[in-house]
Order: structure tokens, then C-alpha cells, then sequence
């Protein structure tokens, strides 16, 4: 009952802790309130108003039919034309002869996507309406054509080109009925069934999907897929400090030695850690088209992007105090997020300093890969990339030797203090106090882990 009556906020218990325990939390929750504002504010800024962006998406449009159905294509886009609906940038059939030359356009990374009017429709459909064979084998798809790479941003690519461009395809099918129906009613053989069909139904879209990614978990490919390799690699990295911690690895190995131990562990552990997370990609890729090939690049790009995350949360545990560890954490996540949720046409300005940000270069560098090339951003992505990893690298080397020498002055110290550390309780209780490795987290299993071991090394 004395315990608890502790608790009382007039106990005498809390004579000169009152206002420090109020001030301390308070000011962590202010802090942690600001954190999460700042944050998720920069998050949702990205997508503010992203419907009158539109727009700055860039789609290819090419008349290689040169008649009717290519005028109704270029008239219903006029109509349609604003801050909510893709730009289109017409161009002559002397530049793009082929389609061929225009898929090659979309998968290029120039355009977003691409449509055109196909070679002949405006002449296939007026001989249509006459009958006979050419009625028999019309094809209304073979008249308006789009085309799009459905694993670049595979939520944009069906929300805002796919269905935009259907829609652009039934304005000008409309268009097309305005303009030509009463011509083409005039002309059209009444007793052909055939040519009646082809009236009332003159155009269909058609598509060319560069990679088809039609799978429910493509919607996190570039958002949760992204987040966990970082939060993976902090959890990895506070359990290898705990680890460290338990059994004073620091303060009685060179640095050089620690080093290399971390170095390795961080390789191995990162390399097992993307094979991962790729493979349960695959795992739930349902009929998506991707080969080995793939998969083996894939997996070497998220090593990468792994090793890179681990270097910088090493370095920031070794130079960020504790207390504020939480607030670098939670940034770094939500700045690489924010650079793969969306892309930068829909964003203001300013969020493009993003490319900068290794979780966009690694997801530029994984729709090459799964595109089967397309959209090539090697000679961006690579750099900063392989940037970050060698700072990285760099900097949590020279983490790595503070925190030694940090660890080495407190063993001095607590040697000058006391020259008796050999009974049973110091050295069962020295491993919990050490915190040279950094902050870390508890190991499952650790009593069980780490007793016998100390309990051999106290009788060697």
C-alpha cells in the first residue's frame, strides 16, 4: 500500500519532481506532436491538390491515319484539355512513321504514354459503311490506340493515363458521330448488317501495355515496399548495438577490428534481407511477366538500397544523441516515401529535390528493371546511389572509431574507480551497463543467449 500511495500526486514522493516531470512531458509531447505534424504535412503537401497537376503528364500523340478519325481524335482533346486531364504533344507522322517509333517513344521515358490514330482507319471505316467484304472485317479497335507502361507508377498508369485515354477515345468516337454521322448515314448500305455495325459502332480503343501489372500488390511497391527495408535495417542495426553492448565488444577490440565485423554482418545481413523482400514479391506476383533475370536484378538492387539505409541510421546512431534518434528515424522515412509515393509531376516544385533521395533512384531503377529496360534512369540513379553508399560507408566508419574510443575512455575510467570488477555480480552486470555500440534494443532470448557464455568466460 506504501507503493502505491506513491503514486498520490501530494505524496511527499514527488517533493522537486513535480514541475521537472511535467516540463519533461510536456516537452515530449510538444516535440513528438511537431514531429509527426512536420512530417506527415510534408507527406500530404506532396499530394496537395494533385488533381489540377494532371497536366504535366506528358502523352505522345501521333495522326498516322490523317483523316477523319485522326481529326476527331485532335478535336476531342481540345474539348477535354485542362489542369485535370494529360497534355498531349501531337506530332506528324514524318517523325514518329511507325508504331514502333512510338511505343519506343513511351518506353524511352519521354512520355508518360502515347495514343495515335492507326494508318488507314479513316479509309477502312468509309469502306465499311459501303458493305460487303470490307464491312465483314472491320475492326473498330483497329482505329484509336494507346499506349502506356502499366509498372511505372502502376496506380498513375491506371488511374490517370489508362483512364483518361479511354476516355479520350469515347469523346472522340462522339466527335466523330457529330462531324461525319450525317455524311456517313447518307452513304451507308442499309441491307449490309455489317455496315450498320460498323455506324453504330465506328471506333473502340485498343491499348499496347509495355508490362501489363494487373496484381493487387502493386499498389505497394513504391510505398510500404519502400519503408521497411529502412525500418528492417534500424531494427537490424539496434540489435547488432544491444548485441555489442552485452558482450563489451567495444573498448576492448581496435577499431579497425570492429570495423570489418560490422562491415561483414552489415553485407550478409542486407544481402539475405533483399532476397527477402524480393522473393515475397515474387511470391504474390500473381501472373505478372517477370523472368529470373528480373528477379536476380531486382534482388541486387535492393541490396543495394538496404546497405545504403544501413549506413546512414549507423552513422546516426553513432553521432545523434538517443533522444532525438526517433526524430531522424521518422523523417528519413517519410522523406523516402514521399519521393516514390507520386511522381514529381503531381508535386510542387520543391518536392523534387527528391530525386537526391536514394528510395526514388532505387524505385527509378526497379520499373527499368521490370519493364524490361524501359524508362532507363542508370545515369541518375547509379550515382547517387553508389554517393550514398560510399559517404555512408564512410561516415559510419568514423562512427564506428567514436564509439570505440567513447567505449575505451568509460572502461578506463571505471577501472580508475574501482580495481575490484572480478566477483560474480560485477560480471554479470558490467555487459548490461556498457553502452558503447550505441543505442540498442533487447534481444529475444537474451538470458538465455548471453548467461552461458558470460558464465563460461567468469571460469576460464
Amino acid at each position: 500500500m506504501a507503493i502505491m500511495g506513491r503514486l498520490l500526486w501530494r505524496d511527499p514522493f514527488w517533493n522537486g519532481k513535480r514541475k521537472p516531470f511535467v516540463i519533461a512531458v510536456v516537452g515530449s509531447a510538444v516535440s513528438l506532436l511537431l514531429l509527426f505534424l512536420g512530417t506527415m504535412s510534408y507527406l500530404y503537401g506532396s499530394l496537395y491538390h494533385d488533381g489540377s497537376r494532371v497536366k504535366a503528364l506528358n502523352i505522345l500523340a501521333v495522326d498516322l491515319d490523317e483523316g477523319i478519325i485522326g481529326q476527331s481524335l485532335f478535336t476531342a482533346y481540345a474539348a477535354l484539355q485542362g489542369d485535370d486531364f494529360p497534355t498531349l504533344h501531337f506530332h506528324s507522322r514524318a517523325e514518329f512513321a511507325t508504331v514502333d517509333d512510338i511505343r519506343h517513344a513511351v518506353c524511352k521515358g519521354d512520355y508518360w504514354g502515347a495514343i495515335f490514330a492507326q494508318d488507314g482507319a479513316s479509309t477502312r471505316l468509309a469502306n465499311a459503311l459501303r458493305g460487303g467484304d470490307a464491312a465483314r472485317d472491320y475492326n473498330a479497335s483497329n482505329t484509336l490506340t494507346y499506349v502506356w507502361n502499366g509498372v511505372r507508377y502502376p496506380t498513375v498508369q491506371t488511374g490517370y493515363i489508362g483512364a483518361n485515354m479511354e476516355t479520350l477515345i469515347g469523346a472522340a468516337t462522339g466527335v466523330y458521330n457529330a462531324i461525319n454521322g450525317t455524311v456517313a448515314a447518307s452513304t451507308i448500305n442499309t441491307n449490309d448488317r455489317n455496315a450498320v455495325l460498323a455506324l453504330l459502332n465506328p471506333i473502340t480503343s485498343s491499348n499496347i501495355n509495355i508490362m501489363p501489372t494487373e496484381q493487387g500488390s502493386r499498389v505497394v511497391y513504391n510505398s510500404v515496399s519502400i519503408v521497411m527495408p529502412i525500418v528492417q535495417q534500424f531494427f537490424f542495426l539496434m540489435a547488432l548495438n544491444g548485441i555489442s553492448n552485452q558482450f563489451n565488444v567495444y573498448g576492448r577490440l581496435n577499431s579497425k577490428r570492429i570495423g570489418i565485423l560490422r562491415f561483414f554482418l552489415s553485407i550478409t545481413y542486407t544481402f539475405l534481407a533483399s532476397l527477402s523482400l524480393v522473393g515475397y514479391v515474387w511470391a504474390f506476383r500473381e501472373d505478372w511477366g517477370v523472368n529470373r533475370n528480373q528477379f536476380a536484378l531486382s534482388w541486387m538492387v535492393m541490396w543495394l538500397y538496404m546497405h545504403v539505409n544501413f549506413v546512414v541510421l549507423d552513422t546516426a546512431t553513432a553521432f545523434i544523441p538517443v533522444s532525438f534518434l526517433t526524430f531522424f528515424v521518422l523523417t528519413w522515412v517519410i522523406l523516402n516515401v514521399t519521393s516514390t509515393i507520386m511522381p514529381f509531376e503531381f508535386s510542387p516544385g520543391f518536392y523534387r529535390w527528391g530525386y537526391s533521395l536514394p528510395a526514388h533512384n532505387a524505385v527509378s531503377i526497379l520499373w527499368q528493371v521490370w519493364s524490361g529496360g524501359c524508362n532507363n534512369q542508370l545515369a541518375r540513379a547509379l550515382p547517387v546511389l553508389f554517393t550514398w553508399e560510399v559517404f555512408g560507408t564512410i561516415a559510419a566508419i568514423f562512427g564506428s572509431m567514436k564509439r570505440n574510443r567513447a567505449a575505451q575512455k568509460d572502461l578506463m575510467s571505471s577501472q580508475d574507480e574501482s580495481s575490484v570488477l572480478t566477483s560474480g555480480a560485477d560480471m554479470m552486470e558490467e555487459p548490461k551497463t556498457r553502452s558503447g555500440a550505441g543505442p540498442g534494443l533487447p534481444v529475444p532470448w537474451a538470458d538465455a543467449i548471453y548467461m552461458p557464455v558470460l558464465a563460461r568466460n567468469r571460469t576460464v
